[in-house]
């Protein structure tokens, strides 16, 4: 892996889609571990049928495809099959994101895991960590308009990751994500510029070390 990996992360909620979109209208290519989890449990993928024989027929849909919002509600109150589906998914999911990152191509790209901080996997191969914050109220909000969400399954879901301020402790950049989607692209843009910098310099510095 050639280019340097800036690892984006965020509460749900926060707005990670919103920034990475940003940074590919910029040209950089982005792995998102929630386009792979969706890829891999699909009607077909090695994810679907390891969840169906975990979990049984009631963890599938009318429609034949996984029923997400069966399962968000079944491991959001039952950290045991919490466990049992990160156990199924999880590898599937680092390998395909891993397979993403060998083949990026530019200066540097963006790794969107929600969980990177929590479950520490790819974090070896992160170089900075970009935080998408926004007040927890203001998750809670979002997440129910946009998904129908009860605000206290919101709030359940953000019981498993990292509080706000932990997570703020742990970022080298942040984005504030409070306001509107039209202060994204100035933050992004300040960003991009730098990191383009930092990977000249990186590879400067090991075609000197060479």
């Amino acid at each position: 892996m050639n280019s340097l990996v800036i690892g984006l992360t965020g509460g749900i909620g926060s707005g990670k889609s919103e920034v990475a979109r940003a940074f590919a209208a910029r040209g950089i290519e982005v792995a998102d571990a929630d386009i792979a989890a969706h890829a891999l449990s699909e009607r077909g993928a090695p994810g679907f049928a390891g969840v169906v024989s975990e979990f049984g027929p009631q963890a599938v849909d009318a429609g034949g495809e996984l029923d997400r919002a069966w399962l968000r509600r079944r491991i959001f109150t039952d950290a045991d099959a919490r466990a049992r589906l990160e156990a199924i998914l999880h590898p599937l999911i680092r390998a395909y994101l891993e397979r993403a990152m060998a083949a990026w191509t530019g200066a540097y790209g963006l790794l969107s895991v929600p969980l990177l901080l929590e479950r520490g996997e790819l974090l070896p191969h992160v170089a900075r960590i970009l935080v998408v914050d926004c007040p927890e109220e203001e998750q809670v909000r979002r997440v129910s308009e946009r998904n129908g969400m009860p605000p206290a399954e919101v709030r359940a879901v953000m019981a498993t990751q990292l509080a706000r301020a932990a997570r703020l402790a742990r970022a080298d950049d942040v984005i504030d994500n409070s306001g509107t989607i039209a202060d994204i692209a100035p933050q992004v843009a300040r960003l991009d510029a730098m990191y383009r910098e930092l990977a000249a310099h990186r590879k400067t510095s090991a075609r000197t070390t060479a």
